[in-house]
């Protein structure tokens, strides 16, 4: 039996690596949101001083590891073989859990994952020793330890409300205090800001974090902890006077080195109070199994009370650890896709929109219209003061540099969070950092007006859809690990490595389709609000390059959709489908791109607008044909009617040579812009249509000699005629490019 449990212990560290990894790439847009949305620096140096808050605070950690141990159940209720059931379970159902939510780029919170994991995997185990005991239901309550796990839950949920209120309000005030154009004030009271940003991020960092570091002696913790107040005060002088000297003398920007300084303390404050959630399990199951091994006694006797105690975590284990978050850190693509989603919810610009408002989004904007109207309860003048004090000035970044939000804000994010979760850090209350960064960044965008009429229903959508899956983490965090725990308790090592390669597996199809989904994702919205003028050769040259990758998309798609149609393959009507889901994704953002293009079309050469949205007109009538012949001839595949016959094939066969030749000559035309290029396009597409008139004909002869039936006639009319649509659209895309083709 030791055997099976040497095997256990590697599977929960094997598992940690993976914890740690897919843990990071879903909480690095905690610390990492405010520097890379203000863009306070490279994004190397970010992400260098983000790796050192890491490591440091990595070894702040050692006291959260009883979270693991007896946070959630009563470790003397249990045995080792019971335990050891409990963690594998705990960490395969994390793994896969957090591995899902950063594939879709959602930020969730491993500590909700952890505390609901653990009790659904203690609580599955308690009833199955309770029932084959035949013991009353009722003593569960001596197994789960109910006061601290609801103590733990509700500190978590609570902190919501407060991060987004205590957020909010800070901004207001910080706000009203700078204003948008904070360079002025910032001579005023820039010293003032850093020196009391600065102390409170190393008060609680440094000194109350210290109490749960593994390398300092008692003798320094009580030192700190009666020369708090001097501690305080020399900070604050020190830090102060700092400010005011790089501030005057040097000519240094406060805020970014107040950014730069709380990521630190962020990410610091981060792997202090979430190291836990990835290797707290693991390190209480090598624990455990020290436990057992001197004890003698068998696995199914051994009770596991002992942990109920204080054990200190080793440094080299916690630095270990570390160093895995720092690498995962710096080489997951996963984690800037979980950044991008909150950075862009919280974003002061134009942008857009990744979520759809909903009838809770809408309401909710409602009733926070019908609360803004409080304000003209205030004196007129004051009104006129604080709305002054919110005007937006057009910034002078440089073009393709310009941040999602301002230093000031992001200086509010990080102070804020530091502070909230430095402090349920310092209670050993596994404070989720998810919960808290997220809705303090979100608090500070309702306060600094980023959500507008323009944006609001879609912003507090997305910040919806994101505490509903926080609410979906947790249920599923509970009945996946109890399933598991349940399937591990009756099959032991089976399951366990059964269970190991699904994870494997599941990991491994998630890369793929992030890697699809990213390279997939439109990125012309954002290129656009990047640039503050677009001049006429810019709008000619993207339009030649929609139109290009539009031609090339439906070469492909017409082609699966014939071939799909011919072999009766469902598969290449899915694939063809997928590829118009695509193709639609990408227009839809052109679509919604033509406001902010226009808008920075040179003034010059306004025609162009016109031009773009003729070119823009033209494509989507284009798409539709397309779509609607994937669409008709995936029911008529999937409903499974009779095939074409010979005949029908070979006509479509023939239009779609002559199509593929026609939409290749179409592409060489409106990338060389000339006049030859332009007659070859109408010679070929009058040859298309040719014969497209040729199969109508013959297709109606087939009708009257009932050769063909209902749905076959039906889907053939509807190829020739979207065909015959399509070719159209390619005449005036041709027209359109002719009418405005710009003379060297």
């Amino acid at each position: 039996m030791d055997d099976i449990y040497i095997i256990f212990l590697g599977a929960l560290f094997l598992l940690a690596i993976s914890d740690l990894v897919v843990g990071v790439s879903n909480d690095a847009v905690n610390f990492l949101n405010s520097a890379i949305g203000s863009k306070v620096a490279t994004r190397r140096t970010i992400m260098i001083i983000a790796a050192l808050g890491i490591t440091v605070g990595a070894t702040f950690s050692s006291g959260m590891m009883e979270v693991a141990r007896k946070g959630i159940f009563n470790p003397e209720m249990y045995y080792f073989s019971d335990l050891m059931t409990i963690f594998m379970a705990v960490m395969i159902t994390d793994v896969i859990l957090l591995d899902i939510f950063n594939t879709y780029g959602m930020p969730t919170s491993t500590t909700v994952s952890i505390v609901f994991e653990l009790l659904g995997a203690s609580f599955m185990v308690a009833l199955i020793k309770i029932f084959s005991s035949g013991e009353n239901l009722a003593l569960i309550t001596d197994y789960i330890n109910y006061q601290t796990a609801m103590m733990i839950i509700g500190g978590i949920f609570l902190s919501i409300f407060f991060a987004f209120t205590i957020g909010w309000f800070v901004q207001a005030i910080t706000r009203i205090l700078f204003t948008f154009d904070f360079q002025k004030n910032l001579k005023r009271y820039g010293a003032i800001f850093g020196g009391i940003s600065i102390t409170i991020i190393v008060y609680f960092m440094l000194i109350k974090g210290a109490k749960g570091t593994s390398f300092l002696t008692a003798d320094v913790k009580e030192w700190i902890k009666l020369n708090t107040l001097y501690l305080i005060l020399g900070n604050l002088i020190f830090w102060t006077i700092l400010s005011q000297v790089v501030t005057t003398f040097f000519k240094v920007n406060i805020l970014k080195f107040i950014v730069l300084a709380g990521t630190f303390s962020l990410a610091m404050a981060f792997a202090g109070n979430d190291l836990v959630n990835f290797i707290g399990v693991p390190i209480a199951g090598l624990e455990s199994y020290k436990y057992y091994i001197a004890s003698g006694v068998s696995a199914d006797e051994l009770s596991m009370g002992f942990l109920a105690g204080k054990v200190k975590t080793d440094t080299w284990l916690l630095l270990m650890a570390g160093l895995i978050m720092v690498l995962s850190l710096w080489f997951s693509k996963k984690a800037q896709s979980v950044t991008e989603t909150e950075v862009q919810l919280g974003r002061q610009g134009e942008g857009g929109e990744r979520f759809k408002p909903n009838f809770l989004s809408r309401s909710v904007v409602q009733v926070g219209m019908f609360l803004g109207r409080a304000e003209r309860l205030l004196p007129s003048s004051l009104n006129k003061e604080i709305e002054n004090k919110f005007i937006q000035h057009d910034g002078d970044d440089k073009e393709g540099d310009m941040p999602a939000f301002d230093l000031v804000r992001a200086a509010v994010n990080l102070l804020v969070a530091s502070v909230l979760i430095a402090f349920a850090t310092s209670l050993k209350l596994p404070l989720s950092t998810t919960y808290v960064s997220f809705m303090v960044a979100m608090g500070t965008s309702l306060a600094d007006r980023a959500w507008d009429r323009e944006s609001a229903v879609y912003r507090v959508a997305g910040v919806l859809n994101v505490i509903g899956g926080w609410i979906l983490t947790a249920i599923i965090a509970f009945s996946s690990a109890a399933i598991i725990a349940s399937a591990i308790f009756y099959w032991n090592v089976y399951a366990v490595i059964i269970l190991m390669f699904f994870a494997a597996f599941l990991i491994f199809k998630s890369y793929g389709f992030h890697t699809r989904r990213t390279k997939n994702k439109p990125r012309f919205l954002f290129s656009i609000l990047a640039r503050k003028r677009i001049l006429s050769h810019n709008v000619l040259e993207e339009c030649q390059s929609y139109i290009s990758n539009t031609i090339n998309d439906s070469v492909s798609i017409y082609s699966k959709s014939f071939d799909g149609l011919r072999d009766s393959d469902k598969k290449k009507i899915k694939s063809a489908k997928n590829e118009v889901k695509q193709l639609n994704t990408n227009l839809v953002e052109l679509s919604k791109s033509a406001y902010h293009y226009i808008k920075r079309i040179d003034d010059e050469n306004v025609d162009m607008a016109n031009f773009y949205i003729k070119v823009l007109d033209h494509l989507q009538d284009f798409h539709k044909s397309t779509r609607l012949i994937v669409k008709s001839t995936g029911d008529y595949v999937e409903n499974l009617h009779k095939p074409f016959i010979k005949e029908q094939l070979d006509e479509l066969e023939s239009i779609q040579t002559k199509l593929f030749f026609l939409l290749n000559t179409t592409d060489k035309a409106i990338k060389k812009l000339e006049q030859n290029n332009q007659i070859d396009v109408e010679k070929e597409a009058n040859d298309v249509l040719h014969l497209v008139e040729n199969s109508l004909s013959n297709q109606m002869k087939r009708i009257k000699d009932r050769e063909t039936g209902k749905s076959n006639s039906t889907l053939f009319f509807t190829l020739i005629l979207e065909t015959k649509d399509l070719v159209k659209e390619i005449i005036s895309l041709t027209q359109v490019f002719a009418k405005y083709r710009i003379k060297e």
